[in-house]
């Protein structure tokens, strides 16, 4: 009788054994297939792409066949602001002028493009809210596949509509404690809530003001932390990148500085505007070893990798551009 008692414990402990490696072994088949979802949506915007690269040359215009190669030889990294260049000159085509066979194949394959960019981007958010779980971070369940990334390209209304980008250049500052450690935000856009990500101290540049004048400010409205101008080093990098935020797209130059601080910082975000108080929901410090290892979505994409040297204080006055 007193084994009665041990054998129903080990049946139980075997019973929940095998209902949690099921559990586990369902979410790794959802995020595979999620992977391979990933994979087969950015085959098919490649190929749209293509496409339209295809019909972009048969329009027998030196320049737009000249931005069609240079879309379709760039490299992943390059890809976006390649792509984005060719729809801009696209959006000032007088489309009038071309045969009509030619004017509706042109304008399925934008179509094309702008229907297979929001499939890629819908398998990139739901793979990485999948990988973002904690059982699967902790198991690390997703093995050595790569992160997915969206692909950030400017869609206009309709696919014969000019594609109207807001210029928006910004000055941005690493902002780095003295353990090496970057002040990034938490935030998203309105009109895509579900899908956060982490940036830099830094915003737009107002009319007439210096990229040096325009970080100081933005670092102390955001942090309130007032920082000498000519404690900023750089501007050290530049990236250009076309986005959309609440419904309007932006063609954004991004000026980085670099500022160091000593002892412990408090951050006081009472100089956010009402933009900011609405899509910003928190802030930490990041080492580049948490960066390397996140599955959180950081702007810049190349932050873990520059921080180190970065950190260094060894700048040699080049302004690099990164992604």
């Amino acid at each position: 009788m007193r084994g009665e008692p041990v054998v129903t414990t080990a049946l139980v402990i075997v019973l929940v054994t095998l209902l949690l490696s099921a559990w586990i072994l369902s979410i790794a088949n959802r995020l595979d297939r999620l992977h391979v979802r990933t994979d087969a949506a950015w085959a098919a915007l490649d190929a749209a792409l293509a496409r339209r690269a295809v019909v972009t040359r048969a329009l027998l215009d030196p320049a737009l066949s000249m931005a069609a190669s240079r879309a379709e030889s760039a490299s992943r990294s390059e890809r976006e602001l390649a792509e984005n260049e060719l729809s801009g000159l696209l959006g000032a085509l007088d489309r009038s002028s071309l045969a009509p066979a030619l004017a509706f194949e042109l304008a399925d394959a934008e179509e094309r493009v702008v229907l297979a960019r929001r499939v890629h981007n819908d398998a990139v958010r739901d793979t990485l809210l999948q990988r973002r779980r904690r059982i699967v971070r902790w198991l690390r369940l997703s093995g050595t596949a790569p992160q997915p990334s969206y692909f950030e390209i400017a869609e206009p209304t309709a696919p014969s509509d000019a594609v109207m980008l807001t210029p928006r250049p910004s000055a941005r500052v690493v902002l780095m404690d003295a353990s090496g450690r970057v002040l990034l935000f938490h935030g998203f856009d309105p009109a895509r809530p579900q899908e956060l990500f982490w940036f830099t101290v830094g915003g737009g540049v107002e009319n007439g003001e210096e990229l040096r004048d325009a970080a100081v400010r933005e670092a102390f409205e955001e942090t309130g932390l007032k920082l000498a101008p000519e404690s900023l080093v750089g501007p050290v990098w530049r990236r250009r990148a076309v986005f959309s935020f609440d419904g309007e797209t932006f063609d954004a130059e991004e000026w980085f500085f670099y500022a160091a601080v000593d002892g412990d910082l408090v951050i006081d975000t009472s100089g956010f505007n009402d933009v900011e108080e609405t899509t910003i929901s928190g802030y930490r410090w990041w080492s580049a070893a948490e960066l390397e290892s996140t599955e959180d979505t950081v702007y810049p994409v190349q932050l873990a990798e520059l921080l180190p040297e970065l950190a260094t204080g060894d700048w040699d006055g080049e302004t690099r551009t990164v992604r």
